[in-house]
């Protein structure tokens, strides 16, 4: 497979139409259909369904195209890493990462490296653990946060000094509104509102005291957003970290747990990632940052 005929294929598939791609790309129809023809033969998988208004994708095809971008867009990192000149450093610094405040200081150590380096970019992927390590995984990512429980034998990875805590979002009009914070026996029988990873639900239910069997849960989100919809509209008790919804002004309040229940994270990277120069400077700015950061809390 050649870069170019995969950047036809999916000029296809965002148009659904052979002469829109073909307009798109500055090439003649009859050369476009070639290709695409040339290219479900090489692979031996029809990836297409030619319909009389539009065209849509096979399963082979869904596959093609989600691949056939991650590819494109590595292929286009490696190009600007190599290209950059030797004296000014550039380049993209991607990071993913769940929903927590602990990212404020990973911004601050990109706004300190920016003020030295302006040709350096940060892209900041959000997503839950498993959307985050399979990004690693096919390098897509310099770095991720992964929030709770991790697998050391999987990643290089250094603790940060932030952590979050757990609480409940209500409505102020909810019965435990008036509490400081929230006990398990609080909660054994209200509707719960669960996030979608599975590693921070399974520190609540050890914390809840009860199987998730025994527990009246309506929902599970992954993004605190929507959470935050679902909780104005009444549907339930939303577990979520503290700092993550303003709820100043609004119907929502925000109550801590007790005992206290706190979540750690970490910075993860491939255990064969070669960074590059921008990587680099990144992760020892981050390192003087944290050191910072630490000496202000003692």
């Amino acid at each position: 497979m050649e870069l170019r005929v995969l950047q036809y294929f999916l000029a296809v598939a965002r148009e659904q139409n052979i002469s829109a791609a073909a307009h798109s790309l500055h090439l003649t129809q009859p050369t476009l259909s070639r290709q695409l023809k040339e290219l479900e033969e090489e692979l031996g998988k029809q990836l297409m369904v030619r319909g009389s208004r539009k065209i849509t994708l096979t399963e082979d095809g869904m596959l093609l195209r989600k691949r056939a971008e991650e590819i494109l867009e590595l292929v286009g990192r490696t190009e600007k890493e190599i290209m950059q000149s030797g004296n000014t450093v550039n380049g993209d610094i991607y990071i993913g990462t769940g929903e927590t405040d602990g990212v404020r200081q990973i911004v601050s150590a990109a706004k300190q490296l920016r003020e030295r380096h302006p040709g350096i970019h940060f892209h900041i992927v959000s997503g839950d653990a498993v959307d985050v390590c399979e990004r690693l995984d096919k390098g897509l990512l310099d770095f991720g946060i992964l929030l709770g429980d991790l697998d050391k034998t999987r990643y290089h990875y250094m603790e940060l000094p932030m952590k979050d805590t757990w609480g409940v979002l209500m409505r102020r009009d909810s019965p435990l509104a008036g509490q400081d914070a929230v006990s398990p026996r609080d909660l054994w029988d209200k509707p719960l509102i669960l996030s979608r990873q599975v590693d921070n639900k399974s520190g609540l239910y050890r914390w809840l005291k009860k199987e998730p069997t025994e527990l009246h849960t309506v929902a599970t989100y992954n993004l605190i957003y929507n959470a935050s919809l679902m909780v104005d509209e009444g549907l339930g008790y939303a577990f979520t970290l503290d700092k993550l919804v303003n709820t100043t002004g609004s119907n929502l309040c925000f109550r801590p747990l007790t005992p206290k229940l706190e979540l750690g994270m970490h910075l993860v990277w491939k255990k064969s990632q070669t960074f590059s120069k921008a990587a680099e400077l990144f992760w020892e700015q981050l390192q003087t940052h944290l050191t910072s950061f630490q000496m202000t809390r003692e």
